[in-house]
């Protein structure tokens, strides 16, 4: 989920990075030029919400109130300052009131903390509370006890402060001016938790001890314990820990409640769609610029769908998004040049900061002028920004990119009949998702080298010939397999992957011992748990034998293969230990014992009459 990278932007408020340098040049600046308030902000059912206000020392003018609600802490608490300030230093030295706070039961605050809290829906006058609520009541009194504001506020957050700043949108608080949710938590079920009912293991388990400081109504600053492995082998780590149950038979004792609600609802329940945050974006008045990362290992599908919701629902509110290179978070610090091996050409981050974010804030806030296009995207392959009134882009054609025999891929209908091709999948012999050692959900996977799969027998490859032109995908893609197992679960995952000529020449950030030619890079994966490719809130087991279509989204990218490259597509049943094992048998796998973890075999279809294909929006 929000891995140890992340904790270390928003749990520590950069502090990791500032020691580095990146930010530290600010924290005189602010010292010099702030001063700082604590309050303790009344909600409407009489809890309490402790909140951190940096006030700008000139008095000469007013100044509209940027705010971040976290559950990562706003320390430091009392007389320490936060070495940096809102979104960027941009923010700092043009002057700002800054807002953070504790959300409701984390840290200082008072109440219980809830995963992803339900939104209710409420309205002024109500007792009833929720995110939203909390947002209003919290807007409502700064605006009328901090002085110097101007009357208008801006929200902005990564990840779980992503959420809280989509759950701002629904206090419809008349002096909310814009909101930015960044790589937003959306729907847990399709996101940081589970991938189409897939488990990510590794970015989810070492995750909630850190993350549980209290699971009480009592404030404290006490931080959660850092969870400790003993290894930096992930991977042999992971198998030995075994079935998932064993998490609370070896490590948590049951005394984890947030890791229990993970493991007591597998299946998309009522818990689970009550804390789906898209299914209440209506009626939102409030300009919006939704950002996100193409290699955002945790909250992809939030920043993609988050947009697409409000646009579709709320089509005469000004909507704005922007999709660069990034890891998650990736735009708020750094140079965003690279990702592992990958070249990206330029500093897409500062390019981010100064021209979409710093603008679309001091517009909305300060009445300075703007002027960006509705969809701020950077194409992958060619390395370059597009701008787009829509996204998808409406010059996208919808085509299907089919899995033929003998390894092919090709945008012409298969004419085989009764062909397929099968693999033998061992759950105690997962493909490994990354190709080395490392403890962690490693952020380079995602544009990673997949030559180290290719070879394997339990890994499918198909690609195409090599491209006489560009190709250019923009927008979802959609794996539609025909498969058939000899269990009756099975995962299955895809992977689009660009494939370098082997006349590619190393750049300036290729690993030692890697080469570019012949790379495989992955451009995009997503992985589905076959019991639910019916109904995702009742699973249904596979037939031995029979087969079936698993239908899913692989989500949006913009990327081009140039000419003289391949288009390869690489189908697998594990992806280790970034997902959890299946057992292959049709169980409760949160319960699932170390008998049920059978070898099945499996087929993918690659017919006429049972094919199996991509279906992707190209720009011709």
């Amino acid at each position: 989920m929000r891995k140890l990278l992340t904790l270390l932007i928003i749990f520590a408020g950069f502090s990791a990075f500032a020691q580095q340098g990146f930010m530290a040049p600010d924290a005189q600046y602010i010292k010099d030029n702030y001063v700082k308030f604590e309050y303790q902000i009344p909600m409407r059912d009489g809890k309490k919400l402790f909140t951190s206000v940096y006030v700008p020392k000139d008095k000469s003018k007013e100044y509209p109130i940027m705010m971040d609600r976290t559950p990562y802490s706003v320390a430091p608490y009392g007389a320490g300052y936060k070495t940096s300030l809102g979104p960027s230093s941009l923010f700092v030295h043009d002057g700002y009131i800054f807002v953070y706070q504790d959300v409701r039961g984390r840290f200082m605050s008072e109440g219980i903390f809830e995963e992803m809290t339900p939104e209710k829906d409420t309205k002024p006058g109500s007792t009833v509370t929720d995110e939203g609520s909390d947002t209003y009541d919290t807007i409502d009194w700064l605006i009328k006890n901090i002085p110097g504001n101007n009357g208008k506020v801006g929200v902005w957050g990564i990840s779980y402060p992503g959420f809280f700043t989509t759950a701002s949108l629904l206090s419809r608080h008349p002096a909310l001016a814009c909101a930015s949710p960044q790589a937003p938590m959306a729907d847990l079920w399709r996101d940081d938790g589970w991938h189409n009912g897939a488990f990510f293991l590794v970015a989810n388990f070492s995750f909630y001890p850190g993350f549980t400081n209290r699971q009480d109504g009592t404030p404290t600053q006490r931080r959660g314990g850092r969870f400790v492995a003993g290894t930096e082998d992930g991977y042999k780590f992971y198998m030995d820990l075994g079935p998932v149950r064993n998490t609370n038979d070896k490590f948590y004792k049951d005394t984890i409640r947030l890791w229990n609600e993970m493991l007591d609802h597998p299946d998309y329940d009522q818990h689970w769609k009550d804390r789906n945050v898209l299914t209440h974006l209506t009626d939102i008045k409030t300009p919006v610029l939704v950002t996100g990362g193409w290699y955002d290992a945790e909250d992809l599908y939030g920043a993609i769908n988050t947009y697409k919701t409000i646009a579709r629902n709320n089509p005469q509110t000004p909507v704005y998004f922007c999709m660069g290179p990034w890891v998650h978070g990736g735009w708020s610090r750094g140079d965003g040049d690279h990702l592992g091996d990958v070249d990206f050409g330029q500093k897409v981050g500062p390019y981010y900061r100064e021209n979409i974010e710093f603008r679309f804030f001091s517009h909305y806030l300060k009445g300075t002028d703007m002027d960006l296009p509705t969809a701020s995207m950077f194409e992958t392959g060619t390395n370059q920004w597009k701008s787009y009134k829509t996204w998808p882009p409406v010059e996208a054609a919808e085509k299907n990119l089919y899995f033929l025999p003998g390894g092919k891929l090709s945008f012409e209908v298969p004419k085989s009949v009764g062909t397929f091709d099968e693999f033998i999948s061992d759950p105690n012999k997962p493909v490994p998702f990354w190709n080395g050692i490392d403890m962690d959900m490693k952020r380079e996977y995602m544009t990673a080298d997949q030559r180290f799969a290719s070879t394997r027998p339990d890994v499918l490859t198909y690609q195409t010939e090599v491209l006489d032109h560009d190709v250019t995908l923009a927008g979802n893609i959609w794996a539609n397999l025909k498969v058939s197992t000899t269990g009756t679960d099975a995962d299955f995952m895809v992977k689009v992957i660009d494939v370098y000529p082997d006349s590619a020449k190393n750049n300036q950030w290729t690993a030692p011992g890697v080469f570019m030619g012949g790379y495989q890079q992955m451009v995009r994966s997503e992985a589905m748990r076959g019991k639910y490719r019916v109904n995702i809130s009742k699973p249904v087991p596979f037939i031995p034998g029979k087969v079936s279509p698993v239908n899913f989204e692989l989500q949006d990218v913009l990327h081009t293969f140039k000419k003289g490259h391949r288009i390869m597509v690489q189908v697998q049943s594990t992806m280790f230990p970034l997902v959890d094992r299946n057992p292959q048998t049709f169980v409760n796998i949160m319960k699932a014992t170390e008998a049920d973890f059978k070898k099945a075999t499996h087929r993918v279809y690659t017919s006429a009459t049972q094919a199996s294909y991509l279906k992707v929006r190209v720009i011709q």
